[in-house]
């Protein structure tokens, strides 16, 4: 079964820092782009960053520029997400993400093939 398993949510004051990881399985992704997205309650889901099959290429939303840094791994079918400098307004679902069809980085939500079920993230004020 192909499929992203999205781990290391949890609850942390703002300021605080987390590493959210994505493990890929059933095949590999390492000449896929990858994406990170989030969605809060009652809100529509939304780009955060993503990251080219090589890792030498990578765009962010504008909301997370200098906080937040997209990385992979190939070698272990790996995603991360280091989130720095966290504020409230972070709190969501973080999902993971792959586009099968594309090498390059990729914003659009549509674009993307393949979802995990999404990591928590809370961040008290």
């Amino acid at each position: 079964q192909v499929q992203l398993v999205e781990s290391g949510g949890g609850l942390v004051q703002a300021g605080g820092s987390l590493r959210l990881s994505c493990a890929g399985s059933g095949r590999t992704f390492d000449t896929n782009a990858m994406g990170w997205f989030r969605q809060a309650p009652g809100k529509e889901r939304e780009f955060v960053a993503t990251i080219s099959w090589s890792g030498a290429v990578t765009y962010y939303a504008e909301f997370v520029k200098g906080r937040f840094t997209i990385s992979r791994d190939n070698a272990k079918n790996m995603v991360y997400l280091q989130l720095d400098s966290l504020k409230p307004e972070d709190t969501a679902v973080y999902y993971c993400a792959a586009d099968i069809h594309s090498w390059e980085i990729v914003t659009t939500i549509a674009e993307y093939d393949l979802w995990g079920q999404g990591t928590q993230v809370t961040v008290s004020s």
